[in-house]
């Protein structure tokens, strides 16, 4: 669909029309305000991680440690309720050296040193009038098209507006309009919006959907977005889960997202549907899961980057704005006419006497991928070969201390080997070793 001068838009009347919801209404969330103070809440995260990657022509090595705190006040008391949101973070940098650089955890100059630390810190201003919140400022929105990155060290942010609504019992509506970014080793609140793969940049994102919860068995989710003189997407998702007996179910996750140039198209023709299917079944502590993907058009399938394209300083890119089955640890699987399939298990060892230890292990593999019918001032051109293929096995081991003067910190270790056409990345390895200790101050 080519740029219309009529505005973008999703009505909460218009979601509810096209789902078929009833007009139930909740009790308002702002009546029962405690107070600015009284609700208010000061959490401190903190972060250690070790990364390593070896690859075609580099290998990144770095050892790092955040600190991450986020403060929430409440909302002051009467008809419309006023509050505020504020974040500090700040990173040192362990270990790491000019030869290791290019992760996206510790930044780098121009002339190929590591930074000894980083940080960065904002806040919004936010109302609330009944179950509704509008916010501006400085924050990490999670919805489906339009999602900030916390896979690194520090969080990815987004600068604008967000409304949220929980008007109607079972119905989240969620709308933004975002103009800058910070990517996850930048400082400065003035970065891009931008296509991950492609690397364009946008002035301006705007996005509109909601997700509604039929039973405790079913919910389905829609959105739109328009990255402006870039893209218009939309998103679809149906989540069911069937219980068979005791201790066992079957889940279904379908996630569909339909992207086309729109405005001045400053990335190109982009035409482009893809669309996953995950089944799982679930027997006490085992899950096996069995997904497929697949990506229709001449473009990869492409999302939501934040950051910087500077080359010389590692700033981050990629957002979390794609929410299909085989987006794993290193690859999407999201190249052009790529079809993908994997196979995954998960143990979780609290029923064997081990409540907090728990094991995962997937395989994928991805083929059909041709980018040779990209037209010249595509932003994807020359990115990708004829029938390219590649493969990717994930093993994670997590476990969270349930008692004790410890209680929630958590280790993760996290392996990825993947191999594959040079478009896919080739054949690397990477290994993410991650410690973390969250604590309510108050």
């Amino acid at each position: 669909m080519r740029y219309s001068s009529k505005p973008f838009n999703c009505s909460a009347l218009a979601l509810s029309v096209a789902l078929g919801l009833p007009g139930l209404a909740l009790a308002s969330e702002q009546s029962d305000a405690k107070g600015f103070v009284e609700d208010s809440s000061l959490n401190l995260l903190s972060r250690n991680l070790f990364w390593q990657q070896t690859g075609p022509g580099s290998h990144q090595r770095d050892w790092s440690q955040a600190e991450l705190l986020d403060y929430s006040s409440g909302f002051t008391q009467g008809t419309v309720g006023f509050g505020v949101d504020a974040f500090g973070y700040l990173a040192l940098k362990l270990d790491g050296g000019s030869g290791r650089i290019g992760s996206p955890n510790v930044p780098y100059d121009h002339n190929g040193d590591p930074a000894s630390n980083y940080g960065k810190a904002g806040a919004d201003v936010k109302i609330r009038v009944s179950n509704t919140t509008l916010a501006y400022g400085d924050m990490r929105p999670t919805a489906p098209v339009f999602a900030t990155a916390d896979n690194y060290l520090m969080p990815q942010t987004a600068t604008g507006f967000h409304l949220g609504s929980q008007e109607i019992d079972g119905l989240d509506l969620d709308a933004g309009r975002f103009t800058s970014a910070t990517g996850t080793t930048s400082t400065h609140h003035d970065g891009d919006l931008l296509t991950s793969y492609g690397g364009v940049s946008s002035s301006a994102a705007s996005y509109a959907g909601g997700k509604y919860t039929f039973n405790k068995q079913f919910n389905a989710s829609l959105y739109a977005d328009r990255l402006q003189d870039i893209w218009d997407q939309y998103y679809l998702n149906l989540n069911y889960t069937q219980p068979l007996a005791d201790q066992q179910s079957l889940g279904l996750d379908f996630n569909l997202y339909r992207t086309q140039d729109s405005g001045s198209a400053k990335a190109g023709t982009i035409d482009t549907t893809a669309y996953s299917l995950a089944v799982a079944y679930i027997l006490g502590a085992h899950t096996f899961t069995l997904a497929g993907q697949k990506v229709h058009g001449d473009q990869p399938f492409d999302y939501m980057g934040f950051g910087s394209m500077d080359a010389g300083v590692a700033a981050g890119r990629y957002g979390n704005s794609i929410n299909l089955a085989d987006s794993v640890q290193y690859s999407d699987f999201n190249g052009p006419g790529e079809r993908s399939w994997q196979v995954r298990y998960d143990l979780d060892l609290a029923s064997y006497g081990v409540p907090g230890l728990s094991f995962m292990v997937r395989h994928i593999r991805g083929e059909g991928i041709d980018g040779t019918h990209l037209a010249s001032d595509s932003a994807y051109y020359g990115l990708y070969g004829a029938n390219d293929r590649e493969h990717e096995t994930d093993a994670e081991a997590k476990y969270v201390v349930q008692s004790g003067p410890a209680k929630n910190l958590s280790f993760r270790l996290r392996q990825a080997w993947h191999a594959g056409d040079a478009s896919t990345g080739g054949h690397l390895e990477q290994t993410r070793l991650i410690t973390e200790y969250p604590l309510n101050i108050f």
